[in-house]
């Protein structure tokens, strides 16, 4: 279905695509965001196959799932909400919005109010911004009971501890009590198989531990690795720059991390990596203005954090027939 939020210069209805599934047995309302930051889409696919397989019948529940959150910037091929001749404008510092604001906070205000009541959990899913890449990583509140189950059973390749900022999405549905994370699935404006697969099998993982499907459906994946804070580095001249580790590398105190270098080749900068640390994810852009992004570097957490290491999964995965073998080939090679 689509729902209106607000009009467009021409005073047409502009709606956001909304999925809905209820189950045949009540229970929770499970919420779920992609393209808050229109070029941000590899979540769409995500909750397209979620959906696609879902049986309503085996389903307690009620799982809500807008599908273009940011439908302005996502019609224009960018991260930001257009609003007249502006179009960087970023929805996710600007929740809850304001009912009597400028077209962005509007619209923020509208879809906070619309949709974050009804949620009992939610997840929001994002990728890197244009220039940059992502590993599979997910920001949560590893101190928080709740969310920090919902990480670790997303399996994703790292976590992130990070309690939440008062003006994103996340931040305002944590402010109402709602556990809530984000996920950040890669790259942006493409699709990634294999990040959308595993993110695929942890919503469904979610969805079992919150008893809203069977729990002998899914199975976990890999183990992540959990991160205690992270930061970026930044350039602090301009020229065109090389980052030399990939996303998921481990890096030590002191390690080469990027060079920039001049029109004429000529060596500027060398940067090096403040501590011992993981590839979050980088820049993939060589074209570096002063204060330009390099790395997003994560700290692995001591074991005495306090936060959550291991969940004790009971559920286990169920054989896969046939057919389901042949689709996710056709998925790679997609």
């Amino acid at each position: 279905m689509l729902v209106q939020l607000a009009d467009d210069g021409l005073g047409l209805p502009l709606r956001v695509p909304v999925l809905v599934a209820r189950g045949k047995r009540s229970g929770p309302t499970f919420g779920m965001t992609s393209a808050l930051h229109g070029n941000e889409i590899n979540g769409i696919p995500v909750i397209h196959r979620l959906f696609d397989k879902l049986d309503v019948q085996k389903l307690r529940g009620t799982i809500v799932a807008l599908v273009v959150a940011n439908v302005p910037g996502y019609m224009r091929h960018q991260r930001g909400f257009s609003e007249g001749s502006h179009s960087g404008i970023d929805l996710n510092h600007l929740m809850p919005g304001r009912k009597d604001g400028s077209a962005a906070e509007v619209y923020a205000y509208r879809l906070v109010r619309t949709f974050l009541p009804s949620f009992d959990y939610l997840v929001d899913l994002h990728t890197a911004s244009l220039g940059r890449v992502n590993s599979l990583y997910i920001r949560a509140d590893m101190k928080h009971e709740k969310t920090s189950r919902m990480a670790y059973l997303m399996r994703p390749q790292i976590i992130v501890h990070n309690p939440a900022n008062d003006h994103t999405l996340r931040g305002t549905a944590m402010g109402r009590e709602i556990p809530s994370i984000t996920v950040e699935i890669g790259n942006p404006s493409r699709f990634q198989p294999e990040f959308i697969r595993r993110t695929l099998g942890g919503l469904r993982a979610l969805l079992a531990e919150a008893s809203m499907l069977p729990k002998r459906a899914f199975a976990p994946g890999l183990e992540p690795l959990i991160c205690e804070r992270s930061s970026w580095m930044y350039t602090d001249r301009g020229g065109l720059l090389e980052v030399f580790p990939q996303v998921t590398d481990l890096v030590e105190e002191g390690e080469l991390i990027a060079r920039l270098v001049d029109v004429f080749g000529d060596v500027v900068r060398e940067y090096r990596a403040p501590e011992k640390g993981v590839i979050i994810g980088k820049s993939v852009d060589p074209v570096a203005q002063t204060g330009a992004r390099i790395v997003h570097l994560g700290v692995p957490a001591a074991a005495d954090r306090g936060f959550v290491k291991r969940v004790e999964i009971d559920f286990v995965a169920p054989t896969k027939r046939k057919d389901e073998n042949e689709n996710d080939k056709d998925e790679e090679s997609a």
